[in-house]
């Protein structure tokens, strides 16, 4: 079993950054792919980030491709997500998920494990 849990939300105004970790325990995750979520109130779960744990490969959403970085720390099992020139249009709950292999497709479905979420809000 995984347990996940998100940290670093909060209210930042237009352009400015936050810095989001996720916390991973339970077992080993050499095979992972970890991933970050978010959901806006009325709108479908969006991809937004993923990295595998033991090669770090990063894949992003349009949305976000070039102001988000995804990294991994191995040695406290954490997931951060570095958000610069945040937009109000990037205000929603943040989701941390993992799956158990490797590959590409960031469908929400495909994850089976994730945390309760952490609100980011982006005032202009």
């Amino acid at each position: 079993q995984v347990q996940l849990g998100e940290s670093g939300g909060g209210l930042v105004q237009a352009g400015g950054s936050l810095r989001l970790s996720c916390a991973a325990s339970g077992r080993t995750f050499s095979s992972y792919t970890m991933g970050w979520f978010r959901q806006a109130p009325g709108k479908e779960r969006e991809f937004v980030a993923a990295i595998t744990w033991s090669g770090g490969d990063t894949y992003y959403g349009d949305s976000v491709k070039g102001r988000f970085t995804i990294s991994r720390d191995h040695a406290k099992n954490t997931v951060p997500l570095q958000m610069n020139n945040l937009k109000p249009e990037d205000t929603a709950v943040y989701y941390c998920a993992a799956r158990t292999f490797t590959g590409s497709g960031f469908s929400p479905r495909s994850f089976g494990f994730w945390g309760q979420g952490t609100q980011v809000t982006v005032s202009s």
